[in-house]
């Protein structure tokens, strides 16, 4: 019998500890981690901020403990170490406060709360400037008046919005009553810190934004929504003074949206990510982007690079940048040089990018004080987030693992495809095998269909994990079929508008080439989706009957009704149009419209709580499929969104998708999981 390790079964792997985030001191000499355990009953997952060795000679070292746990670490200049938590309170729903832990060591100390509690926070390089955001309900002046009216609505137990303005909901939650707001905070060493409201009526504008202090606490450069019509937002940069609150427009031009600012060391420069926003016929155009912070001038940085960009991050002498992007199967750092040209200049031309690491997906990137080294998690489709570094010089370099908890091996191996489509494109895909699988003893093979669209498949998940599969004998095939990115926009653009076409004939091309291995049983295969890949999984079970089973997750079914409900109905539209004025392709690409033409046994999978896919979406295609007298289940969660996150939901999860794949790919008798 071969040894799976934890992937044996759901209870050790989610014991598997999970590294989360990653920040290094100012002076680069101090590394700390937040790790997320599972509670000791079971019932959640809780983070602890652990710090390791940048150096990689000792061990890792927790160093906090309490059972409400701890997130979000950020530095300050003098050592001590910042995060949110709401330790101390038995209440499950109490709010997170913010504390410090000192440079010296010690107990570490509640700086402030506020009845919203802190959403998150950034600090300044060189001043003891920190700036948090917090949930403030509208009428309220100040953090008194937040907590009576709050205090009220409890009283009277209301829980009314109204709303003025779209979106209302986000992913898994509502938007409102309260809005973000950004406060201001000099850490200077007497407590209780006194906070400045830089925004006190912001609407909405501050939903989901980022936010950025410059190097001398004096500046906060963050996003800030505005609509070009109705229910469309997008976030233009805001500078706002710390002393005064003032604002003023650094970036905004219409249909194009600004994210991920980062300060240069000097201040004096902007660099973020600029993207032109999609329409009826062209998918997005993504760049690096640099501006002036006095003048408000900018330009393209490499845009000839057709890249995906993301987060910024300066050298430290301000002479380039480090960005990450989604990259043939992978998301790499990548190292610009900056041309002589200053923002408002043609300098792009002298931009020179170069690919610094070889494999794998980086996150959560530190530049070192001295700009030698990088500090990042690195993890792949074969490997959890991993602490490393790397030589910021490098070309193609491989990581320096740093220890740290959550350090495992996956059960089987991880192989590359290349498929070549009728049109010439050639499509990747990873596919994980497992142990044992041969000509002699061929593996029945899962295809995975992953979400987004504009996504890729190059990076380790813990919600749904193929090395679970393997362990179950299982080979899991993970394509990257047209609207993936990391190969070009040219790919991004083979599938805008037309969801069902070539995505759908990639992904049975690429298919079609691996179950032609004698390593492969191709009488034994099913798909499987959820979100974009849920569509999708709709998508095959209505076009072919070459998959034994179906399992869909979070699936879009009748597009026309998925544009008026989702969370954020006028992204859709630019790509779709509104169903009223321009029905034709929901007409085309929606999967409800082949509803008669499915026989592939379904496994129907949504939570309750899901506002990007609401669960309409999955009632109506559990409905079309019982009146056909399709083999189908519909496993169903009313506490959660569009993921499944509690310990005990995602082992239903598992533990139903295993049953199902058993009866319908392995021909064993259906067995009902226990839990339900």
């Amino acid at each position: 019998m071969t040894d799976t390790g934890p992937f044996a079964d759901i209870a050790s792997y989610q014991a598997i500890d999970r590294v989360g985030e990653l920040r290094l001191s100012p002076d680069g000499t101090r590394l700390v981690a937040t790790v997320s355990a599972l509670a000791d009953d079971g019932s959640k997952r809780v983070e602890s901020l652990w710090e390791l060795d940048p150096h990689g000679d000792s061990a890792p070292r927790r160093l906090t403990w309490s059972d409400r746990g701890e997130s979000a670490p950020r530095w300050l200049p003098d050592g001590s170490l910042l995060f949110l938590s709401a330790r101390g309170s038995d209440d499950e729903q109490a709010p997170s406060a913010l504390w410090l832990l000192p440079a010296q060591g010690g107990e570490a100390r509640k700086l402030v709360e506020r009845p919203g509690g802190f959403a998150s926070l950034a600090t300044s390089k060189d001043a003891m400037t920190v700036v948090a955001s917090s949930a403030t309900l509208p009428r309220a002046g100040d953090a008194g008046e937040d907590e009576t009216l709050r205090k009220e609505r409890k009283d009277r137990k209301v829980n009314a919005v109204l709303h003025e303005s779209s979106p209302v909901r986000f992913w898994d939650h509502d938007l409102g009553p309260a809005e973000l707001r950004l406060l201001a905070f000099s850490v200077d060493g007497t407590d209780p810190i006194e906070g400045r409201d830089l925004t006190p009526a912001p609407a909405r504008a501050l939903d989901e934004q980022s936010f950025v202090v410059s190097p001398d606490g004096r500046t906060v450069v963050t996003g800030w929504a505005v609509d070009d019509e109705p229910g469309f937002p997008r976030p233009r940069l805001v500078a706002i003074d710390v002393a005064s609150g003032e604002q003023r427009v650094l970036a905004n031009e219409p249909y194009v949206f600004f994210a991920d600012p980062a300060f240069s060391p000097d201040g004096r420069r902007i660099a973020c990510v600029r993207v032109q926003d999609s329409s009826y016929d062209e998918a997005p155009r993504p760049t690096l982007w640099l501006l002036d912070v006095v003048t408000g001038e900018g330009r393209a940085v490499a845009p000839d690079a057709d890249l995906w960009p993301a987060k910024p991050q300066w050298f430290p002498d301000g002479s380039g940048l480090f960005f990450g992007s989604d990259h043939q199967g992978h998301h790499p750092i990548f190292r610009v040089a900056l041309g002589d040209g200053v923002a408002g200049d043609d300098g792009a031309a002298g931009d020179v990018v170069t690919k610094l690491t070889r494999s794998g997906h980086y996150a959560s990137v530190s530049v070192s004080p001295d700009g030698a080294r990088l500090y990042a998690l690195r993890d792949h489709i074969d490997s959890p987030p991993t602490p490393v570094w790397v030589d910021a010089n490098a070309v193609d370099g491989d990581p320096h693992v740093i220890s740290s908890p959550g350090q495992v091996g996956v059960p089987g191996r991880l192989e590359e495809v290349n498929v070549t489509v009728e049109d010439g494109t050639s499509v990747h895909a990873w596919l994980a095998m497992p142990d044992g699988a041969g000509p002699d003893a061929p593996a029945p093979m899962l295809l995975w269909i992953h979400g987004g669209p504009l996504n890729s498949w190059n990076s380790w998940a813990w919600r749904w994990n193929p090395w679970l599969m393997t362990a179950k004998g299982y080979a899991v095939l993970l394509p990257d079929p047209a609207l993936s990115t990391g190969y070009g926009r040219s790919m991004v653009q083979r599938g805008w508008g037309q969801w069902g076409g070539s995505p759908y004939t990639d992904l049975m091309a690429v298919t079609d080439e691996v179950v032609k291995r004698a390593d492969i049983d191709e009488t034994r295969t099913a798909a499987m989706g959820g979100s974009y890949g849920g569509y999708m999984a709709n998508w095959v079970a209505g076009h072919t009957d070459r998959f034994r089973c179906i399992v869909t997750h979070a699936s879009l079914w009748a597009l026309d009704q998925f544009q008026g409900t989702t969370d954020h109905p006028a992204y859709w539209a630019r790509e779709w149009g509104l169903p009223h004025v321009a029905p034709e392709r929901y007409e085309q690409w929606s999967p409800h419209r082949f509803a008669d033409r499915i026989t592939s046994p379904m496994l129907v999978i949504h939570g309750d709580k899901d506002y990007r896919v609401p669960v309409g979406e999955g009632l109506r295609l559990w409905w079309d499929l019982q009146r056909q007298n399709v083999p189908s289940k519909f496993l169903y969660f009313p506490d959660e969104g569009h993921w499944v996150l509690k310990p005990g939901n995602s082992e239903v999860w598992y533990e139903t998708v295993w049953a199902w794949l058993a009866t319908y790919v392995l021909d064993e008798p259906w067995q009902r999981p226990g839990l339900i």
